[in-house]
């Protein structure tokens, strides 16, 4: 019984901030919280092995990153198709002035999607999760060097896709 207090507490210590890690990636509360309670699921059906785990609160967060962008890749056609009319948005060029931030938002969203796995985890970790390249190091088992590469790699594609917005 002391092992399930003990995960209760874990629980409601962690899920919303887990929650609103994932949302940065799925953008949905529902897929989000979706995404946490998988989570949550695999750290009880693992909770044997936890033991080796340095620092809880960074191996939940990495899992909970993993998990969204698994989600965004196992839900990603369905994301472009299911929303025709954002869709269409984002294709038919510049909208009017009220849907402009909405449509740089979909550009940059979008570009940040186009980023390579690794990288694209990287950056967002980075630029959304908040973390310092040496906490990025740590949770992702890299050298800092690495992390500042990819950091770079995915800010010089950033501007290149996104030079149109410019204007």
């Amino acid at each position: 019984m002391q092992k399930t207090s003990g995960f209760k507490q874990l629980f409601y210590q962690h899920y919303e901030s887990l929650c609103i890690t994932a949302y940065r990636y799925v953008q949905d509360r529902q897929s989000a919280e979706d995404v946490v309670q998988d989570v949550f699921i695999k750290l009880w059906s693992q909770r044997s092995k936890l033991s080796d785990v340095d620092n809880l609160e960074a191996y939940m967060r990495r899992s909970t990153v993993n998990a969204s962008l698994n989600y965004l890749k196992k839900h990603s056609r369905m994301q472009y198709t299911d929303d025709d009319e954002s869709l269409d948005r984002v294709s038919s060029g510049p909208p009017a002035d009220s849907s402009d931030a909405e449509h740089k938002t979909a550009m940059v969203r979008n570009a940040i999607q186009s980023l390579p796995e690794r990288c694209r985890l990287i950056f967002t970790m980075s630029r959304y999760d908040g973390l310092s390249y040496q906490e990025i190091a740590d949770n992702l088992d890299l050298s800092i060097k690495t992390v500042e590469n990819q950091v770079s790699k995915a800010l010089k594609v950033l501007r290149e896709s996104l030079k149109s917005l410019k204007t």
